[in-house]
């Protein structure tokens, strides 16, 4: 992954009361602004589909994307399609954002992973970590066999027994490294002393997170493979008041994916 690029999307204006991404010294940041686009607001019509990527024409899926609120989690799905060979993705949310859509083919903020499973010919297979046991039971048989789950209740048994969690290591510990890998994490799936987002929220702690990504992490790199680019979103509203723990939780995540600081 390039180590040296950090882009933000800003559809809303929240990131500018953050400053996760200030104080890197030769680490280029690109600012998109892609505020008020139209039909951009957790449904993404065609277009502004076209338009967003455009914005995003020139710029490499490698580095880290900060896509704003889970309302845009679809902009994991747009930055996907610049991959042309194959990979998996691990996704870090509360929810499973597998919905087949309501009406037409529509690319929603909870169905991007259907259709990025649908349409993108070299996304072979998905880890889908943080949605609860109800949740994925409802998502289509026809990507089940394509999607390993690492359910919320799985994750809360974690925090309190040492079997427990040596399970939800061991999920991350199965991620292969024969092809590259893309990261793409909602902050909802943390607990609300972590995180504060526009979504329901799950019950991780930031610790936990780093900690299973550094175990990804650490397998890409011991088997030579690469982290292709990771994407953060899970920012709360920008009517709300601002609250320094997103600010918190994207700086260590910066830190944990480009070693950076400093």
């Amino acid at each position: 992954m390039n180590r040296k690029e950090i882009v933000i999307m800003n559809f809303s204006g929240v990131y500018r009361d953050e400053h996760f991404y200030e104080g890197y010294e030769g680490i280029e940041t690109t600012w998109v602004e892609v505020k008020g686009i139209p039909g951009s607001n957790c449904y993404c019509d065609d277009m502004a589909k076209e338009m967003l990527r455009e914005k995003i024409r020139e710029l490499p899926v490698k580095g880290i994307h900060f896509i704003d609120s889970g309302n845009y989690h679809y902009m994991s799905r747009i930055w996907l399609e610049k991959i042309n060979h194959p990979f998996r993705l691990l996704v870090f949310d509360n929810h499973t954002d597998m919905q087949l859509p309501a009406f037409g083919g529509i690319l929603s903020c909870g169905g991007w992973i259907a259709d990025s499973l649908y349409e993108l010919p070299f996304l072979k297979e998905v880890f889908l970590c943080g949605p609860d046991e109800e949740s994925f039971s409802q998502v289509p048989k026809e990507f089940r066999d394509r999607v390993k789950f690492l359910s919320r209740e799985k994750l809360k048994a974690g925090q309190m027994d040492a079997v427990d969690r040596r399970e939800a290591e061991r999920f991350f510990a199965d991620v292969s490294v024969d092809m590259p890998v893309y990261i793409s994490i909602d902050k909802d799936v943390l607990c609300k002393k972590d995180a504060c987002t526009a979504w329901s929220q799950g019950d991780m702690r930031l610790k936990e997170l780093l900690e299973y990504l550094s175990i990804v992490l650490e397998k890409l790199e011991k088997g030579g493979q690469q982290l292709i680019g990771a994407d953060i979103c899970g920012e709360c509203s920008p009517d709300e008041e601002y609250s320094g723990v997103n600010d918190a939780a994207n700086c260590a995540l910066v830190e944990l994916f480009g070693h950076l600081k400093g």
